[in-house]
């Protein structure tokens, strides 16, 4: 029986091993920091161009975390990578020898991911709000003012959490093609879609990207946007509840099937 540590030891090699998942979060802290920076620096230079509303509302914190939307695209290819990879490779199978207690296999790998994905979020989000901070000038707020190092706080779980809802998914799908053919046109098309249409507006806002991304506002309606009815730890507790659904799946899915 493999003990818990060298099943940790054993998961963290595999993945700083993997050049692509590194660079899977190389790229997420890297796409969110510069698109953050580009749009915050845009904002600043036609701030006069906005609305009565979209002034009256700014959220300088919120306008820091903008490249998140493109950002969270890659930890959603890092989470499914780490667990899919080992099915597309058939390494599954040696895996599941080496370590035959599946529960212990499936949620080691999570948590060496999680944390490394926790890791790079925070580091991502506290670099891409004083980034965007510096760039916003006469409209930007500081970290110690109400409720600002709790949105920059947030944006590193949302990212950590994007990654481990990915995981459960891949879990529960045993493939990385099909896991990403699903994950991202509904992260990156279909929640931004229907959070734009007034009709579906009611039920995308329960989406896991759409709920936990408001952890990371200040202004609740932000630049005129509808108010949620729910504020930012209820929306990371749908998100968070989004996860472990994901995550519950992904380990029935491992303890049924065979490898």
């Amino acid at each position: 029986m493999a003990s818990v540590p060298a099943v940790l030891n054993s998961e963290w090699t595999k993945i700083r091993t993997v050049s692509s998942t590194t660079w899977t979060l190389i790229s997420a802290l890297l796409v969110t920091v510069a698109l953050s920076a580009v749009l915050c620096a845009l904002t600043n230079y036609q701030f006069d161009d906005l609305s009565p509303l979209e002034r009256a509302t700014f959220d300088p914190t919120f306008m820091s975390f903008t490249g998140t939307v493109l950002g969270q695209l890659a930890m959603v290819v890092f989470g499914v990578l780490v667990v899919g990879t080992e099915y597309s490779s058939g390494m599954i199978r040696t895996s599941l020898a080496a370590v035959p207690q599946r529960t212990t296999f499936l949620f080691s790998k999570i948590a060496v991911a999680a944390v490394l994905a926790l890791v790079v979020g925070l580091a991502t989000s506290f670099l891409t709000f004083f980034l965007g901070q510096a760039l916003l000038g006469e409209h930007r707020t500081d970290i110690g003012e109400p409720h600002v190092l709790r949105a920059v706080i947030g944006g590193g779980l949302y990212m950590a959490l994007i990654a481990v809802f990915s995981m459960g998914v891949a879990a529960m799908l045993r493939s990385s093609m099909l896991s990403l053919g699903i994950l991202m046109p509904f992260f990156f098309l279909i929640s931004q879609i229907l959070s734009a249409v007034p009709g579906a507006r009611d039920v995308a806002r329960f989406f896991p990207d759409q709920a936990g991304s408001k952890i990371m506002q200040v202004v609740p309606d932000a630049l005129g946007s509808e108010r949620a009815p729910y504020g930012p730890w209820g929306g990371l507790g749908i998100m968070v509840a989004w996860v472990v659904a994901a995550l519950v799946g992904g380990y029935v899915v491992m303890k049924k099937r065979d490898a």
